[in-house]
């Protein structure tokens, strides 16, 4: 509900919220998503895009980059992630999203507990999609965005249901590494993967 965000935003105060999707699964870039809310456009129900249904994400994805003041989407790639570390690859796409905007906001509210590279004042806030309505809207457009891609992945590579695990590790997507080995898309520091490789003198 609209109501339980506990965080107000000052009036006249332009604050974007950011948040990221795609830390956990085996395959994909990390996805990051800025938004700063246009005060005088709310939009009902906004919540924390994990809890919401596939539907309501998707409708309130296109009503979120109509009525927002500003929105960017950025992403780092898998061989950022095998390179930097999942943190560091996630607070990258981080900082891109917020240097995307077409706005420069007073200040970046960021979930989380760790704050990428910006210039102007930033704030992590644990559960912030839960708690900030720019930061959900964020996590929204972030979720939608990924699922997107995890979709086409699975027209690339028909043999893997990435429109259904989206990437994750599940029993589906692990006996499909097995049965048909890895690809160019999966992270190599994430085990199974990780594990293959060094049994395969690659590691």
């Amino acid at each position: 509900m609209d109501d339980e965000f506990s965080i107000k935003i000052p009036q006249g105060c332009i604050v974007a919220g950011v948040d990221e999707a795609g830390r956990g699964p085996l395959a994909g870039p990390v996805f990051a998503a800025a938004v700063i809310l246009d005060p005088m456009r709310p939009i009902a129900g906004l919540a924390d895009s994990k809890i919401l249904s596939e539907s309501k994400r998707n409708s309130l994805y296109i009503i979120i980059k109509e009525a927002a003041l500003s929105w960017s989407i950025a992403q780092a790639g898998v061989d950022e992630i095998d390179g930097l570390n999942i943190l560091q690859a996630t607070l990258l796409a981080m900082q891109r999203a917020v240097e995307g905007l077409n706005i420069q906001p007073d200040e970046v509210l960021v979930d989380g507990n760790r704050l990428p590279k910006l210039s102007m004042p930033a704030q992590a806030i644990v559960k912030g999609d839960s708690k900030v309505q720019a930061i959900s809207a964020a996590s929204i457009l972030a979720k939608v965005e990924r699922d997107k891609l995890m979709v086409d992945y699975h027209q690339q590579y028909p043999d893997f249901a990435f429109h259904v695990h989206k990437g994750y590790g599940t029993k589906q997507h692990l006996a499909e590494i097995e049965q048909f080995g890895f690809l160019a898309v999966h992270r190599r520091t994430f085990n199974p993967v990780k594990t293959m490789l060094i049994q395969q003198g690659i590691g």
